[in-house]
């Protein structure tokens, strides 16, 4: 029996980049010789074991004969003859596809040293296309690593398109989909994710919303990059560079998804495109069974965007109102999510991606004056019912217009206007 680091651990660790988890194969092996061990039996599908100290995963070395559509249609061999070759080959890139054993020694016999020095992410084997999936993993791969100078390999993306336009990637469940895209978001460039599934044909296939943005024109005095589905990519960008949450870069994504509904007749403008926008939002949310909080800051952000970015053309009853739709008081964070979604759509412009924007501060200081209000006076003085709740209304009211009387700017440099 023989026991092997294989996978993203020895691709990372030869990248000198942190190593989060690892994961072992064991060759020559049969169950009964790890649960002897006190190894513990997890694996539904195959033998994979918890070691009994570390509680890292060890799996049987394993071969897999496709047997049916999708990602889990598969009928898997794991003798104790299988090879430590045979187990690797089965695996997606050449990158992950390198294995150490316990002297230190890198065993890799697909190429992937050769592929990290040439920065490309390669398919093992024509295998590949035998689980659709790995479309989905290969862009998320490139997500992480295109800051490092990495992209997909010319004849992988041609075996993406390929299996994209077979079909297969039908077969795949939402759930998988999602699951594989929340944590792209997560990346740090999510942007190239969404960008490679555009070039191989599965945007079109699970995000249809999204790409249909593609091709839009928006005004060019607002918009010097002109297309909408640009605009959302660069929006992605400076959501990655203000916030490390998922549901916040996701926002920032679908934020203009109304645009895809415009009549051309009317283009470059966009008039109405926020609740169209929260429709698709939702439609998209609801068909990929994404969870509520992203639901909920992406249908925030295509409703109230324009009225963020316009802080200063509002009148404070106005503001007051604003505030209340989006349950900025009872739902603060949140609020700052939104405010940071509104800054990566103003920023991401082409030129416009180093200018100040106000607006949150300004709508930070209008929330503080509205809470500065105080229910609990206007009660002891007798107000009750509708008069309480006018009087409550027109005090906050003034809070705002007084609180606005002393605004500036905080920065010398207004951001230019955003218009629909």
């Amino acid at each position: 029996m023989k026991i092997y680091l294989v996978g993203g651990a020895v691709r990372d660790a030869l990248l000198n980049r942190p190593v989060h988890e690892q994961d072992w194969v064991v060759v020559g092996a049969r169950p009964e010789d790890l649960t002897s061990r006190g190894y513990r039996a997890v694996g539904k599908d195959f033998p994979v074991f918890l070691h009994p100290d570390t509680q890292e995963e060890y799996a049987l070395a394993r071969t897999e004969r496709k047997s049916g559509q999708g990602h889990t249609g598969f009928i898997c061999d794991f003798s104790p003859d299988i090879t430590l070759e045979e187990d690797l080959i089965r695996r997606d890139l050449t990158v992950n596809a390198m294995a150490r054993d316990t002297d230190g020694a890198i065993i890799d016999p697909y190429g992937g040293q050769q592929d990290l020095q040439a920065c490309l992410l390669r398919h093992v084997s024509p295998a590949f296309r035998e689980d659709p999936l790995r479309v989905f993993r290969v862009a998320r791969f490139a997500a992480r690593y295109a800051p490092l100078g990495f992209r997909i390999a010319d004849e992988t993306m041609t075996l993406m398109r390929d299996m994209t336009a077979s079909g297969e990637l039908d077969s795949l469940t939402p759930e998988r989909v999602w699951k594989e895209t929340e944590r792209a978001l997560g990346e740090d460039a999510p942007d190239v994710y969404i960008q490679v599934l555009r070039d191989c044909g599965a945007l079109d296939v699970w995000f249809p919303e999204i790409s249909r943005l593609f091709g839009v024109p928006q005004r060019p005095e607002y918009h010097p990059e002109v297309d909408t589905g640009v605009h959302a990519l660069m929006s992605l960008r400076l959501a990655t560079r203000l916030s490390r949450k998922a549901h916040v870069r996701f926002a920032a994504l679908v934020h203009d998804l109304g645009k895809a509904d415009t009549p051309a007749a009317e283009w470059p403008r966009h008039v109405g495109h926020e609740e169209r926008g929260v429709t698709r939002v939702r439609e998209l949310a609801q068909r990929l069974r994404i969870p509520k909080e992203f639901q909920a800051l992406g249908e925030l952000a295509s409703r109230f965007h324009l009225d963020i970015h316009r802080a200063t053309e509002l009148r404070p009853g106005t503001v007051l109102r604003k505030l209340v739709h989006m349950d900025a008081l009872r739902r603060p964070e949140r609020f700052d999510e939104l405010l940071l979604v509104c800054e990566a759509d103003a920023r991401g412009r082409l030129g416009l991606e180093e200018k100040n924007y106000s607006p949150p501060a300004y709508w930070q200081g209008a929330l503080a004056a509205v809470k500065s209000v105080s229910a609990a006076t206007l009660q002891q003085d007798g107000l009750e019912g509708d008069a309480f709740i006018k009087a409550l209304e027109v005090a906050r009211e003034q809070a705002i217009a007084k609180w606005r009387e002393t605004w500036t700017p905080p920065h010398a440099q207004e951001n230019p206007g955003h218009a629909c």
